[in-house]
């Protein structure tokens, strides 16, 4: 039998604790979301609405097939930070005419709509996952360009936004720009490199210097309308497509533009879908509050994979790690999630063979994690730990099949990495409310540098200071601490987003309706060399 039982008591005082702690940390995560959908606040989105105009998420939704849903994608980029939650831009998939794409929407109620640094950032993971996964782009576009006192992050790595647009008209992935309201100076050339514009009527102001640049630069007195509006765009110079009379117009017809582009079907077909046999709202108590305390991922799978049916891959041998194959909402995948923790040879040896069997059979890999690294000492060094998990860490790096990562609790060290960290391009990346990511756990990392200090004033036979020691170590304790938390890492774009581990099963399921929009295929014989 491949169908998973469960061990988990709701009824039992673990549960409820740990269940407490997620509910907790999920309403920490609810209020920054609430920061990022108000953008600007109450007074510029009563001076917007006042314009007559449609805020950035109400825009989407009149974009949107109804009652589909959207995934948003890095809705707390920027927490932490000097700029608004959110970035001033909302970014998702969503389907429009029966075809999935990659939205983007300006938020003007911020600044105008002004990109910042995380701003950029946003924009090109967003163009990124559009690219991997070959969805269309719809650009909402408000935007006044860069927020200039930023300029200096901005505009040099800004140019890729343009690059972007263009590579992905050259990869038959089509791009359209709805220009609602400003669309100046480098956010002009969104619309112009995009494969189809629609521009609302004494709205849309598209220039690449507006009446007081062209006035300082050439003496000439010129308006927002002859310069850039968009009745001129549509009758002289040819930049707009298509003329909108209003803002529901406009959505109407970048609807209309959509289910023209003939796009191929999807290049996989799920099969039938059977809910997992255990309740997702479980999900909830199976994360301990305190990572040190191990949970069985098993648990997870029970409650996240189709009919909680998982057929288990070496289940004897490198026990920390789980792998096996799986259906989510009727697509295939394969599963490595972490167990105990700790990586070891054995998990790294059989995490390489598992990767290299799925990419034999194009199925994509769900990685779930839980570890503290790989395992460090005499007796593991000398067993070949760092040829091992270089091993794993090979298979992921040259693996094709899409990859898609989920944080559940710990992700430390080059564990991180094995497990398809950011920096290992998994098509998504997403986090619970329960994970934390660092070099390595906060008390480890002070005790490393207590030690090294303890050291040093040995080699030089000074005294060692206790009290500024232990200082030291608070202080280096809740810096980690804060660092590794889920909110600041997904600010960052560490991931694309903290989600309720009760939405999971629904998040990888719309994941993997997105990535299979491209061939899904395995390398053949391209590994690098794996030391044996």
């Amino acid at each position: 039998m491949t169908v998973l039982s469960s061990a988990l008591d709701p009824s039992g005082p673990e549960y409820a604790a740990a269940r407490e702690t997620m509910l907790a940390r999920l309403d920490e995560v609810g209020a920054e979301h609430a920061k990022a959908v108000v953008g600007g606040g109450e007074k510029y989105v009563a001076r917007h609405r006042a314009r007559g105009k449609l805020l950035a998420r109400e825009r989407v939704e009149l974009l949107l097939d109804p009652d589909t849903p959207f995934l948003e994608l890095s809705p707390l980029a920027g927490w932490g930070g000097d700029h608004t939650v959110g970035a001033s831009l909302v970014t998702g998939i969503g389907v429009v005419e029966g075809v999935e794409c990659l939205v983007t929407a300006n938020d003007p109620t911020v600044r105008g709509g002004a990109s910042n640094p995380w701003t950029l950032k946003k924009a090109l993971r967003a163009n990124e996952i559009a690219r991997a996964n070959r969805l269309p782009v719809i650009s909402l576009v408000e935007s006044g360009g860069a927020d200039l006192p930023s300029q200096k992050e901005i505009f040099i790595p800004g140019g890729a936004l343009f690059r972007d647009l263009t590579r992905l008209s050259a990869a038959g992935i089509p791009t359209v720009a709805v220009v609602f309201g400003n669309s100046t100076a480098g956010g002009a050339y969104v619309p112009g490199m995009s494969d189809h514009v629609i521009m609302v009527k004494e709205r849309a102001k598209v220039f690449l210097g507006g009446p007081p640049l062209v006035k300082m630069a050439t003496g000439e007195d010129a308006d927002d309308e002859s310069l850039g509006g968009a009745a001129m765009h549509a009758r002289v110079s040819g930049l707009a497509d298509h003329f909108a009379a209003d803002e529901p117009d406009a959505i109407r017809q970048a609807r209309r533009v959509v289910s023209r582009l003939n796009r191929p079907a999807s290049y996989g077909t799920p099969g039938p879908v059977e809910p997992p046999l255990f309740d997702e709202d479980e999900l909830l108590g199976v994360v301990p509050g305190d990572l040190k305390v191990p949970f069985d991922p098993r648990e997870v799978l029970a409650r996240l994979v189709d009919g909680s049916d998982f057929d288990e891959f070496k289940p004897l041998y490198g026990p920390s790690l789980v792998t096996g194959w799986a259906r989510i909402h009727g697509y295939p995948v394969g599963v490595l999630a972490n167990a105990q923790g700790v990586l070891f040879s054995a998990e790294s040896q059989k995490a390489a063979q598992f990767i290299q069997l799925a990419n034999q059979r194009d199925i994509p890999l769900l990685f779930l994690h839980n570890t503290t690294g790989y395992m460090v000492g005499r007796e593991y060094e000398q067993g070949g730990i760092i040829k091992h998990g270089a091993m794993m860490i090979n298979a992921v790096s040259n693996s094709r099949v899409p990859h898609l990562s989920v944080l559940m609790g710990a992700s430390y060290g080059a564990g991180h990495y094995g497990m398809c960290g950011r920096a290992y391009d998994p098509r998504f990346l997403f986090s619970w409310p329960s994970a934390k990511s660092a070099v390595m756990g906060p008390q480890q990392l002070a005790g490393v540098l207590s030690l090294v200090a303890r050291a040093s004033a040995a080699a030089k036979g000074q005294p060692y200071d206790e009290e500024a020691d232990a200082a030291l170590r608070t202080m280096v304790e809740r810096q980690i601490e804060a660092e590794s938390l889920p909110m600041f890492l997904s600010g960052r774009l560490y991931d694309d987003g903290v989600i309720d581990p009760r939405d999971t099963r629904t998040v990888l399921g719309m994941c993997l309706s997105a990535v299979h929009r491209a061939p899904v295929e395995g390398v053949r014989g391209g590994f690098g060399v794996f030391r044996m």
